[in-house]
């Protein structure tokens, strides 16, 4: 009871931020004439991060399907921006170089975006090294274990506050930790649930630890102060989880068992 108190106090909160705000047109959401997306782009994919499409090189993955979905809803060209974390995403956002963008909810970014609903769970873990006799979380956390994640994500946040004992990098490209933990060279990376199964199916001896370190949710985003494209985003995706457009964009990239948030 007290949790259902508390999201019907902030969904009212929600309501009153945007009363009185309308979104008029396509100009209010992408006043470039085109909708900028930012993406973040790594080297597995999840119902966040996207990866390259190895015959063109673009970016492809679940929020650029709901990136098509906006700007086809707004009947504007689509113009994919990419970056390396939801983190640089974030910190972009009052350079007038994006207008929407998907990112697990932080409370660090409530600086720089507005955040909307979720349209996904996003839980992180562990991938551990072929031949490793890490079994559990609490193994991760050893003298002398090597363990990557990824510079200005909030997974990289909660690793960081939970290591006592363990070596921690920073790794500002994905590929690279992806490449150390394939060559033995890290003991443990952690990302995104999904991002961790699809870079195990490509490193054959890896696992991924069943316990969850991190849960949050995928939201949509614009930058702060963008008050009609903020009513706008909240709307869309609404829509999008009611019409099963999430669920395709989900079902298309293989995360079958992904369930689209309430």
């Amino acid at each position: 009871m007290l949790r259902l108190g508390l999201m019907a106090t902030l969904g009212f909160a929600f309501v009153l931020g945007i009363a009185g705000a309308k979104a008029e047109g396509p100009s209010d959401i992408a006043p470039s004439g085109t909708l900028r997306v930012a993406v973040a782009v790594g080297p597995a994919a999840s119902a966040f991060w996207t990866t390259r499409d190895p015959s063109t090189g673009e970016p492809r993955g679940v929020t650029v399907e709901l990136a098509k979905a906006a700007a086809d809803k707004l009947h504007v060209p689509l113009q994919l921006v990419e970056y390396r974390s939801s983190d640089e995403i974030a910190a972009a956002s009052g350079k007038d170089v994006w207008d929407l963008s998907f990112m697990p909810a932080d409370v660090k970014r409530e600086a720089f975006v507005d955040q909307g609903p979720a349209y996904v769970a996003y839980m992180s873990g562990y991938l551990i090294r072929a031949g490793s006799d890490i079994r559990s979380v609490a193994d991760v956390d050893r003298a002398g274990m090597r363990v990557g994640c990824i510079e200005g994500t909030s997974t990289s946040r909660t690793v960081e506050k939970s290591l006592k004992q363990a070596r921690l990098t920073k790794f500002v490209k994905p590929e690279e930790a992806a490449g150390l933990i394939g060559k033995g060279e890290l003991d443990a990376l952690a990302m995104g649930m999904g991002a961790l199964e699809d870079l195990s199916r490509k490193l054959p001896g890896t696992k991924v630890l069943d316990e969850v370190i991190q849960s949050t949710g995928v939201v949509v985003v614009v930058p702060k102060g963008k008050v009609a494209a903020k009513v706008w985003a909240a709307h869309f995706l609404d829509a999008a989880k009611a019409d099963g457009t999430v669920r395709r964009a989900l079902d298309g990239n293989g995360f079958t068992g992904d369930k689209v948030a309430p």
